[in-house]
């Protein structure tokens, strides 16, 4: 199923991001995970590529056994990285001829110990030129991703905007933010996507947070803040992993309950490749079932 179908006929809608493991072992256990979250019915899960493109084949692999063997909706990461055009190309033939419908079009992180994104010979620069040859040449739902807080690439937020208007015109179907942990960040966004003309829909992402020295570092490289008040709370428990965890999954449901209950489309939750965390958030959110029929902004 494309997503953009799931969007419309989906309540609840929760998706789940995995990464590729480096190992044959890794990608078992992955496959153990996203066996035990299957049993929350997502709509979609989507795989994503690693720094600089380096985990491009278990991406494809990965994508392609979570299709296959565990029937799940899949949304491949695709980025501009390290291929040339003819070799991305080749690459969504192979989702396509596997029966994968949705792509996520990236511009990509640069390879590990490089600070700048540079385009390869004959290849893509940016994710607007990826979603134009997509569009042009095949027949994927294309998603896209976007900053609630603003590129950390990006000049301003207004600059931000501007490139995302100009990807979402060459044919994305649905966006996903980056990891939030302030909600009205999420809804003055979705304003400002409203009134620069974006009207397709934008699910908010989010990470229950499970370590206090993980999150710091993700959001230093995201560009993510972290309230104040969330912030002391996770400093009282930092030498406390099962309460960190503890705090994480509460206020990842508060966030949740809040989202869906204002007009948030769905939720999409960012992982890491480990199900307690994002199963509790989930199931706490089937019980209420306070969000039913809900209408999707």
């Amino acid at each position: 199923m494309k997503v953009v179908e799931a969007l419309r006929i989906r309540r609840p809608f929760f998706s789940f991001e995995f990464f590729p493991p480096r190992n044959d072992e890794g990608v078992e256990q992955l496959m153990r995970t996203a066996q035990t979250l299957r049993a929350l019915a997502p709509a979609y899960v989507s795989v994503t590529y690693g720094a600089g493109g380096s985990t491009r084949a278990r991406t494809v692999e990965t994508a392609i056994r979570m299709h296959r063997e565990l029937g799940l909706t899949v949304v491949a990461h695709v980025t501009c990285v390290g291929s040339t055009r003819d070799e991305m190309r080749d690459l969504l033939r192979d989702l396509g001829g596997a029966g994968i419908e949705n792509v996520l079009a990236l511009r990509g992180d640069p390879p590990k110990g490089e600070k700048a994104f540079v385009p390869t010979a004959d290849g893509l620069r940016t994710s607007t030129e990826l979603v134009q040859l997509i569009n042009t040449e095949f027949d994927f739902c294309v998603g896209g991703a976007c900053y609630p807080e603003t590129h950390v690439d990006a000049p301003d937020a207004y600059t931000d905007l501007l490139h995302l208007s100009r990807k979402v015109a060459a044919g994305v179907d649905f966006l996903v933010t980056q990891l939030f942990f302030d909600n009205d960040r999420y809804f003055d966004f979705v304003e400002r996507a409203r009134a620069q003309g974006i009207g397709v829909p934008i699910i908010p992402g989010i990470m229950p947070i499970t370590n206090y020295a993980g999150i710091a570092k993700m959001t230093s490289m995201s560009g993510a803040t972290i309230p104040q008040a969330l912030r002391e709370a996770l400093e009282i428990r930092k030498n406390e992993p099962e309460a960190v965890a503890e705090l994480g999954v509460a206020y990842a449901t508060a966030q949740c309950v809040d989202l869906l209950a204002r007009g948030a489309p769905g939720i999409h939750f960012y992982t890491l490749n480990k199900s307690p965390a994002t199963r509790a958030v989930v199931s706490a959110l089937l019980a209420t079932r306070m969000f039913r029929d809900l209408t999707p902004r």
